[in-house]
C-alpha cells in the first residue's frame, strides 16, 4: 500500500526538493498538485510526472484519492491550511515551523483531536541517519555527562519581495532557521528548557529578524545558538559532553547526492589527532521523512514527531522574542 500525496504549492522547496524525493519514497504517491496560479500547477506537473494539477488549494482538498497534504506554503499559512486539509480528512506533513507562536501550534491540538488525522512538523534532519547516531551518542553515556551544544545557521537574503523579508508573512531569522537550532538541541537532550534568553536585530527596512542569538538553560546543561539571514552561508553543531564531543559538519542541509559526516572526538587534543570521522551513506533525509510518515499511518503507528513537539518548539521561539525584549531570562510557555 501507498499513501497518496497531494501538495498545497509550487514552491520551490516542494518542486525541487521535497516532492521528487517523496516519488522516491516505497509507500509514497505524489498524485496531484495545487497552486493558486494553475498554470504554475500544471507546469509543476508535467515536470514531475504528477498525475493531477489544480488551481485552487479548495479542489485539492476535495479530491477524494488524495490521503495525506505536504504544505510547503509560507508560514502565516501554515495553520489555516493546515486546519483546512485535516478537516477534510487528510493527513497534513507541514513545513516547519508549523505556526507563527505557540498559541497558533496549539489550536492544532484541537484540530487533530476532533478530525482524527496525523499532523506533523517536517523536520527533515531527525530522519537523517547522521543525526540519529548523534542522538544514539548522546544518549548512550559514551560522551560522558551532556552538558553543551552550540549552533550556527546562516544564509544571506537581503531580496524585499522574498517572503522570508516580509513580516506580515512570518518571515525573519528565527522562524525559519532559528528554529532549527531550538529543535535539535531540545532533540539532543530530550528535554524541555526551563528558561530562555535572546538577543534579536531587526532590519529597520522589513522589520523581520536578520541575526538572532539564544540560550536555552536546561537546568545546568545550556545550549547555545545564533541565526542570520544577512550573513555567509553557514552550519555546523557541536555537541559536547564530560568524556566526549561531536561536531555535525552539515547538520541541516544534508546534501542527498554524497555522504556526510560527523567527527566524534574522545581525546580533546587540539591539533584534531583523536577525531574519528563517521561517514553515512547517501540518503534524502525529505525521503526518509515521507516514508516514515507514511509508515506511521498504514502501519497505525506513532509518527515520529508528535504534533505536541511542535507545540513546545514554538514555545522556545516566543520566549527568545520575549526575552530581546525584556532583557530578562523567560520562561517558555507551553
Amino acid at each position: 500500500m501507498k499513501v497518496r500525496w497531494g501538495v498545497l504549492g509550487a514552491a520551490k522547496i516542494a518542486t525541487n526538493k521535497v516532492i521528487p524525493a517523496m516519488q522516491r519514497a516505497r509507500h509514497c504517491e505524489v498524485v496531484a498538485i495545487a497552486s493558486r496560479d494553475e498554470g504554475r500547477a500544471q507546469e509543476a506537473a508535467g515536470r514531475l510526472g504528477i498525475p493531477r494539477a489544480f488551481g485552487t488549494y479548495e479542489a485539492l482538498l476535495e479530491d477524494p484519492d488524495v490521503d495525506a497534504v505536504y504544505i510547503p506554503l509560507p508560514n502565516h499559512l501554515h495553520v489555516p491550511w493546515t486546519t483546512r486539509a485535516a478537516e477534510a480528512g487528510k493527513h497534513v506533513l507541514c513545513e516547519k515551523p508549523i505556526a507563527l507562536h505557540a498559541a497558533e501550534a496549539r489550536s492544532l491540538l484541537a484540530v487533530r483531536d476532533r478530525t482524527g488525522v496525523r499532523i506533523q512538523e517536517a523536520f527533515m534532519i531527525r530522519s537523517h541517519p547522521q543525526w540519529q547516531r548523534a542522538k544514539a551518542l548522546a544518549d548512550s553515556g559514551e560522551l560522558g555527562d551532556m552538558r553543551a551544544i552550540s549552533g550556527f545557521f546562516s544564509y544571506y537574503n537581503d531580496d524585499s519581495t522574498n517572503v522570508r523579508n516580509v513580516s506580515a508573512f512570518g518571515g525573519g531569522g528565527l522562524l525559519d532557521i532559528g528554529c532549527y537550532l531550538v529543535h535539535t538541541a531540545r532533540f539532543i537532550f530530550g528535554a524541555e528548557p526551563s528558561r530562555v534568553a535572546g538577543a534579536v536585530d531587526l532590519d529597520p527596512r522589513y522589520g523581520v529578524d536578520r541575526l538572532a542569538s539564544m540560550i536555552l538553560d536546561f537546568d545546568g546543561r545550556q545550549a547555545i545558538g545564533t541565526c542570520g539571514t544577512q550573513l555567509q552561508h553557514y552550519q555546523r553543531i557541536q555537541i559536547v559532553g564530560t568524556k566526549g564531543r561531536v561536531e555535525i559538519e552539515i547538520p541541516f542541509n544534508a546534501p542527498p547526492d554524497r555522504a556526510c559526516r560527523l567527527l566524534l572526538d574522545r581525546t580533546g587534543g587540539l591539533s584534531g589527532s583523536g577525531v574519528e570521522v563517521l561517514e553515512f551513506d547517501i540518503c534524502n533525509q525529505f525521503t526518509l521523512q515521507a516514508e516514515s510518515f507514511a509508515a506511521a499511518i498504514l502501519d497505525s503507528r506513532p509518527q515520529p514527531t508528535p504534533l505536541e513537539d511542535a507545540v513546545a518548539n514554538m514555545a522556545c521561539i516566543d520566549a527568545i522574542v520575549r526575552s530581546s525584549q525584556s532583557g530578562r531570562w523567560e520562561p517558555p510557555v507551553v
